[in-house]
């Protein structure tokens, strides 16, 4: 089956006190609208590791050392069309030299055929 897909599901992981930033940059580019609804998202906490390797600059932590932080987990849609755009705004707020933004095609969602259409 070749399966075109129209929409993704975004995660994104970011410092608590860039959420509001990060919302008005999704707003921008129409990110979580779904249906007659829009600025639509999820929130979730979590808790993060990483160690920045040499050469970095790290918005948390310490080169060679493994950071432990907490962090949300932002979730939402956008439309595949407008996925590189998108990024280009999540990235334009983002406080870290290398986020993490997932990407996922989404073969279904509650919205209705017509609307994920559109």
């Amino acid at each position: 089956m070749n399966q075109s897909f129209s929409l993704c599901k975004l995660e994104i992981f970011i410092p608590e006190t860039h959420l509001p930033a990060l919302q008005e940059a999704l707003r921008r580019v129409d990110a979580g609208h779904i249906g007659r609804y829009d600025c639509c998202l999820s929130v979730s906490r979590v808790t993060s590791y990483w160690r920045p390797l040499a050469g970095t600059s790290p918005f948390l932590g310490r080169e060679g050392e493994i950071s432990c932080e907490p962090e949300l987990k932002v979730e939402t849609v956008c439309r595949t069309d407008r996925l590189r755009e998108t990024l280009d705004a999540i990235r334009a707020v983002h406080p870290y030299e290398e986020p993490v933004i997932n990407a996922l095609p989404l073969l279904a969602t509650g919205l209705k055929e017509t609307e994920e259409a559109e």
